[in-house]
């Protein structure tokens, strides 16, 4: 699946701490929380920077990764799926939420499980 992982940008768990302004342990939290997805790159555990919108937390991605997880999706491969080329969306999901398609997202994501 991952070979077809669009090129992005990834932030380290520091990047995020600048960015978000807030300590470590709360962005773990986050990620922990399915507030961000993250996956290890070369080791290192990295968040999509277009998970974020405006120094925050991207509203509408908390719920489609727990949809994600409850059809099954382990953290790495519901970062992978949010980073794919959909077809049915014919974008990638991060992309149709950031656009503000939510709804449509999450049936898509609710169809894999």
């Amino acid at each position: 699946m991952s070979e077809h992982v669009l090129a992005t940008e990834w932030l380290t768990i520091p990047d995020l701490v600048d960015q978000l302004g807030l300590g470590v342990s709360r962005v773990r939290r986050l990620i922990e929380d399915k507030h961000l997805g993250a996956k290890r790159v070369d080791g290192v555990l990295k968040v999509p920077a277009a998970f974020l919108r405006d120094g925050e937390p991207l509203g509408e991605l908390h719920g489609t990764l727990i949809v994600l997880a409850d059809a099954g999706f382990d953290d790495e491969e519901a970062v992978d799926w949010m980073l794919t080329e959909e077809e049915s969306l014919g974008a990638t999901p991060i992309d149709a939420l950031r656009a503000g398609r939510k709804a449509e997202v999450r049936r898509v994501a609710q169809a894999l499980a």
